[in-house]
């Protein structure tokens, strides 16, 4: 018996394997009969049934009503309660598309390609501490348990450090691991109770006292206890609340007279680092940024209406606030006519997401960009197979994500870093093929408009239209 086992097993293997192959011989005869044959009763069907009984009704339907918005009712319809909406608005704003920039070739001669660029810039420069960055690309507010878990603020923390950018730690409180990997922070003195201890806010490397943001406007912001349990609870100090509020209303500016002096007290305590403010673009935004002039800000942090949030009432995203390019272009004309452009840095965030983009604002006139969405994006990265089919990618980095802890934060830090990298090496290439080797002298002059809604709103120049002769020394003439 021992001695006859080896062409049993043999056997029964070749057995296996042929019975295998046959299987696969049958489904391969009849898997397309069996297909075109239910294809052609459901077509049969579909061009047989009244249009009542007929599912086609529904591609109809959702022609007339956007499937996004036929499903937010169904939430709405299920829930009876205001629902909250990921990342932002859908509607397609006015953007930065109808703008390319002008090359630079015989007129003005392109630069070499291997000189230096230098991607630094400077937030408060009449502070007593600027805070400088070796990239104009920051990493926008993103707030520790209200919003993000403690692994993606850490990721987020190091990988800003690792590009010489900073990171926000948003209307949440300050995690001491943001702190510590971080290498420029900006800590948001917010309308929440946290985040005010003296202790706290001499770690900032700027502070930005927040008023409204794109994605939610001035609104205030319920969130229930069982989103914020925990760690993020005990730091916040809500242990106990059934709903944590962020008020809409500043509890130390119930007026614009208080502006002025709570900027001195921040400005004080903080021995001089850059203190900002943080708003939404609003129909008077001239009239905030005024108040903000007059309060001795150092920086002006304004969100179009692209901009994102870890979640938001629809009403909210989809109509209010003004698109990024039409807030950006008013900020940085109102700031001209004050004459305080070169006091008061002007960081633009709202729906920026590629390298070419973010060198159109900083062109039109910003100073730095914040970006959201993009960010939680990249350093995600492939680690979203973690999380679908079955749940979305944002179940890997919200504070009360089921996923959360499958969420690996050193390879997010490198995807993070590779990120910047990536769009430092770009904005690179093209302020080389501007003639230009400085992030500062990249200004409107070397865009065109490729339509007049575009050049009316930016005032740049239209495409169709000669410009006149440059005045730029770079010549092909001298050259």
């Amino acid at each position: 018996m021992d001695g006859n086992w080896l062409p049993f097993l043999l056997g029964s293997f070749v057995g296996t394997m042929l019975a295998s192959l046959l299987i696969g011989v049958m489904i391969f005869l009849f898997f397309r009969p069996a297909v075109q044959w239910l294809l052609g009763k459901f077509m049969k069907r579909l061009m047989a049934d009244r249009y009542p009984e007929n599912v086609f009704e529904m591609i109809s339907a959702m022609r007339k009503i956007n499937p996004q918005i036929v499903l937010e009712n169904s939430l709405r319809a299920g829930s009876g309660q205001v629902i909250e909406r990921p990342f932002g608005s859908p509607r397609k704003f006015l953007n930065f598309d109808g703008l390319v920039f002008s090359p630079a070739q015989l007129a003005i001669f392109p630069a070499p390609e291997d000189a230096d660029v230098d991607l630094r810039i400077t937030i408060g420069p009449k502070a007593k501490k600027p805070l400088t960055l070796d990239l104009p690309i920051m990493s926008g507010a993103m707030g520790y348990g209200i919003g993000i878990s403690e692994k993606v603020k850490i990721a987020i923390a190091k990988g800003t450090a690792a590009a010489g950018t900073l990171t926000n730690t948003g209307e949440g409180p300050l995690l001491p691991e943001e702190r510590q990997f971080a290498k420029h922070l900006i800590i948001q003195y917010s309308s929440g109770k946290w985040a005010k201890e003296p202790e706290t806010l001499q770690k900032a490397d700027a502070i930005e006292i927040h008023f409204g943001q794109g994605a939610s406007a001035g609104s205030a912001s319920f969130i229930p206890a069982e989103y914020i349990q925990g760690r993020a609870s005990q730091i916040m100090g809500v242990e106990g609340e059934e709903v944590v509020v962020i008020p809409s209303i500043h509890p130390d500016v119930q007026r614009a007279a208080d502006l002025p002096v709570l900027v001195e007290k921040l400005r004080n305590l903080t021995g001089g680092v850059p203190i900002g403010v943080k708003i939404c673009a609003s129909a008077v935004l001239e009239e905030d940024m005024e108040i903000a002039i007059q309060a001795g800000v150092d920086f002006i942090s304004i969100d179009g209406g692209q901009a994102g949030t870890k979640g938001s009432p629809p009403i909210l995203e989809d109509d209010f606030g003004l698109p990024t390019i039409y807030a950006l272009s008013r900020a940085v004309r109102y700031l001209k006519e004050r004459g305080v452009k070169d006091r008061i840095t002007l960081l633009s965030g709202g729906g920026y997401a590629t390298p070419g983009d973010c060198l159109k604002a900083l062109a039109l006139g910003a100073d730095g960009i914040y970006m959201g969405t993009a960010v939680v994006w990249a350093l995600t990265h492939d680690q979203v197979i973690k999380a679908i089919p079955w749940e979305p990618p944002t179940e890997l980095t919200w504070y009360p994500g089921k996923l959360k802890d499958k969420f690996d934060t050193e390879e997010a830090a490198g995807y993070l870093e590779n990120f910047f990298a990536s769009f430092a090496e770009e904005m690179e290439i093209a302020i080389l093929a501007l003639g230009k080797t400085s992030i500062k002298d990249v200004t409107a002059a070397d865009l065109v408009a490729l339509d007049e809604w575009t050049s009316k709103v930016t005032q740049i120049p239209l495409a169709y239209e000669p410009r006149a002769k440059s005045e730029t020394k770079r010549t092909g003439e001298e050259a």
